[in-house]
């Protein structure tokens, strides 16, 4: 089985769940087993249309699902999918060429 890992903000809609063993065959029947068990978690994973949202990355085995399958990817036992929340931000500041830049802090 499967198991996904959660990234502390979106631990409070599963129970508080760190990790959580889900069944399916691909990403895409994990995720379904996923927000079925903790339909909180629906709406941070997937917009009004069931897509699932440019800011939610997934990994598999350290791999990106975009550059496998996307949510067709195939799982097998003992596979570790996580869910990685993009990161944004930052702070602009105007350049010594007076023109602006964006620093992350």
């Amino acid at each position: 089985m499967p198991i996904l890992r959660l990234p502390t903000p979106l631990r409070p809609y599963a129970d508080g769940q760190r990790e959580v063993a889900v069944q399916g065959e691909t990403v895409a029947e994990v995720l379904k087993d996923l927000t079925a068990r903790y339909p909180a978690l629906r709406p941070h994973l997937f917009d009004d249309g069931g897509e699932l949202r440019p800011f939610v990355n997934l990994f598999l085995n350290d791999e990106d699902i975009r550059y496998l399958q996307g949510v067709e990817t195939r799982l097998e036992e003992g596979d570790r999918l996580m869910i990685v929340p993009s990161i944004a931000g930052g702070t602009n500041r105007e350049g010594s060429d007076g023109c602006a830049t964006r620093a992350f802090a």
